[in-house]
């Protein structure tokens, strides 16, 4: 964006609103500052600024001006109380007071206690010459607006006592980095965090403005540019994302493709719940899958009344194994229980590049090492939890599950985690809450089938189908079924090609 600011609305799935009726804004605009750091990875960063020649003063200075830019443009001016911590997010509240004071606005400080004495907080400190206040609950509910610069991302211990008290009693909200109580690197609830209706951050998104809890409470959320240069990136081994198509390219079948050229996929189906297996092979074919058959030992007339381009075959498993141009396998979808614990270690033998899924995590319950060979994993929490015990942090939990089974993880959920087996990880944004319907998760998993069947890389094309997914719902809009899904796929992978081949052109 033309100022160096990208904004976001968040919304809680369970809030009841329909703020993202629409791909948010700033998802579009995050092309080349897709990394997440974590507060000790942008603590890195930050400190290599002096050494590419930019001030740490002036990253401080810069921060605080955009604090106040932003609640200039969002709010009219109004009595405000500025909360400042010790540390550099006190630095940052310290500045943006100053700023909005010789903006006309009536504000205040309150301090919770003092800056180190020669800190870069220290020094922007002796700059504010406003009026004080106590940190007090009573004086903070006296105010139209409190900024909360008072612990930031990099929060050491839990929010309580006095200022938990305080922050508890400020009814508007605008959080400098992150609300206090909210951990940058999980997006937990360390002790008590206030809901704030906006959140100014620098540089780069850290996890916990995506991750649950924590997005919840960063409301509206703004990345400035504080002049940081991008070389400070160098200083961190970057390996979490926002998931974005920047981090992968889909498919494009060249001029010679074939259908079999383009992927055979074949999804095993069960005779009971004939929709899952279904919706699995109609999303992959959607994606661009060359061919897909569902293969099944029972039902067949059943799956054969279905879509007229969807193939069906009920040859024994090992009679279709023995054909190598099927080399993606969907297995678990309406699959049953039994049947998955027979047929997915006959894959993992021969081989198949496989996306392992619902009756799966069941018939492997308490068995990771089971997993061992799979190609992609797509469960959502009590899924995970039944193979792999309980994820307090669902960003470290997933990653470690991908180390242990070689595959790639992709853990479902409003704040969707794709992580690879060599650590890297992918946070979704994109998915609106209309998108928890039955079958949803099916067609993910086709779509991530279709992908690896043209060739994507694990990571990259689970990451695009999770995108591409939410894509398609915000598409579809409230009221959602996931026949609609289907609908919307094709429309959401022909604008984002399009987008895409477009960019290159404006490169060349």
């Amino acid at each position: 964006m033309s100022d160096g600011v990208v904004r976001a609305q968040m919304c809680s799935a369970r809030c009841g609103c329909h703020v993202m009726e629409t791909e948010p804004a700033w998802l579009k605009a995050l092309a080349g500052r897709t990394e997440l750091l974590t507060p000790q990875e942008m603590g890195r960063a930050d400190a290599a600024s002096p050494g590419l020649g930019v001030a740490s003063t002036t990253l401080m200075a810069n921060a605080g001006r955009a604090v106040a830019r932003a609640v200039r443009a969002k709010f009219r001016p109004c009595r405000t109380v500025v909360l400042c911590g010790p540390g550099n997010n006190g630095g940052d509240g310290y500045i943006a007071a100053r700023v909005l004071a010789e903006n006309g606005w009536p504000v205040a400080v309150a301090s919770l206690s003092g800056p180190r004495p020669g800190s870069d907080a220290d020094w922007a400190a002796k700059q504010w010459r406003g009026p004080w206040v106590a940190f007090a609950s009573g004086e903070v509910g006296r105010a139209d607006l409190v900024i909360d610069a008072v612990y930031g991302a990099g929060l050491a211990r839990d929010v309580d006592g006095p200022a938990a008290n305080v922050l508890r009693a400020s009814a508007r909200v605008v959080a400098v980095d992150v609300p206090s109580g909210v951990d940058g690197a999980t997006g937990a609830i360390r002790g008590f965090a206030p809901k704030a209706a906006l959140t100014v951050t620098f540089f780069r998104l850290k996890p916990g403005h995506l991750l649950l809890p924590g997005r919840d409470h960063c409301g509206e959320l703004i990345l400035a540019d504080i002049g940081l240069p991008v070389r400070a990136l160098e200083r961190v081994q970057v390996q979490t994302f926002a998931n974005h198509p920047s981090l992968w390219q889909l498919p494009r079948p060249a001029a010679a493709a074939h259908k079999y050229s383009r992927g055979h996929v074949t999804v095993l189906g069960g005779a009971t719940m004939t929709g899952a297996a279904r919706l699995a092979a109609d999303a992959a074919r959607r994606i661009g899958a060359g061919m897909v058959t569902i293969a099944t030992q029972e039902g067949g007339n059943i799956y054969r009344a279905g879509s007229p381009g969807l193939l069906v075959n009920e040859a024994p498993l090992a009679d279709l194994l023995a054909d190598r141009r099927r080399e993606v396998w969907v297995c678990g979808p309406g699959l049953g229980v039994e049947a998955a614990r027979t047929c997915l270690p006959a894959l993992i033998a021969a081989r198949r590049t496989v996306i392992a899924d619902a009756d799966v995590f069941s018939a492997f319950s308490g068995e990771p090492d089971a997993l061992r060979g799979v190609t992609v994993l797509t469960p959502h929490a009590a899924e995970f939890a039944r193979v792999f015990g309980p994820a307090p942090e669902r960003l470290a939990a997933t990653r470690e599950a991908a180390a242990r089974t070689g595959a790639v993880v992709l853990l479902k959920g409003s704040d969707t985690i794709v992580a690879a087996p060599d650590g890297r990880a992918s946070i979704n944004a994109c998915a609106p809450p209309w998108l928890a319907t039955a079958g949803a998760g099916d067609v993910l998993a086709g779509m991530i089938a279709g992908l690896l069947g043209q060739g994507m890389p694990p990571w990259e094309a689970a990451s695009a189908a999770a995108y591409l997914h939410g894509k398609a719902a915000f598409t579809a809009g409230p009221g959602l079924i996931v026949e609609d899904l289907l609908a919307a796929l094709h429309r959401v992978v022909s604008e984002t090609t399009s987008r895409a081949a477009t960019k290159e052109r404006a490169d060349e």
